[in-house]
């Protein structure tokens, strides 16, 4: 080994000094105002994790009071296949009955408000009660035999 082939073991590396002119004018690389833009400011590493924690609210728009409707009761899709696989015919087709099969799960505590939607093929007669069905479902449910109340 000769003295050139000595390389340190650290690499000295020295933070880069912004703020003094040249290219990196006005705000020099430090975002806009306020307590992050002023010298000596670090933020402790476990206020930064505290931080990062706190959810943010998203997907409301600017007033959340105006564009959320907390009353609004939320629908539960259910398809004809479901339908096909979990009842027999001359089953009455209920959202109680849909609970106590367990095909829809309750909703705070209450029977959920549910759809019947049109995707695949019933050949079984039901009826249905109670129930939102969709145009297309309908048709099928009474080609079937079934009827829709």
């Amino acid at each position: 080994m000769q003295l050139h082939e000595l390389k340190p073991t650290v690499v000295r590396k020295t933070a880069k000094r912004i703020g003094r002119g040249g290219k990196r004018g006005k705000t020099s690389g430090r975002g806009g105002k306020g307590q992050t833009a002023r010298t000596g400011n670090s933020t402790r590493p476990e206020m930064r994790d505290f931080i990062k924690k706190l959810p943010k609210l998203r997907g409301h728009g600017k007033n959340r009071s105006r564009t959320v409707n907390g009353e609004r009761e939320a629908i539960f899709p259910v398809n004809l296949t479901r339908l096909e696989s979990v009842f027999t015919a001359g089953d009455v087709v209920s959202p109680k009955t849909l609970v106590s099969k367990g095909v829809v799960a309750m909703a705070s505590k209450k029977v959920p408000l549910v759809k019947i939607l049109a995707t695949g093929d019933i050949t079984k007669k039901l009826t249905i009660e109670g129930c939102q069905v969709s145009k297309a479902a309908q048709a099928k449910i009474e080609a079937a035999g079934g009827k829709v109340s």
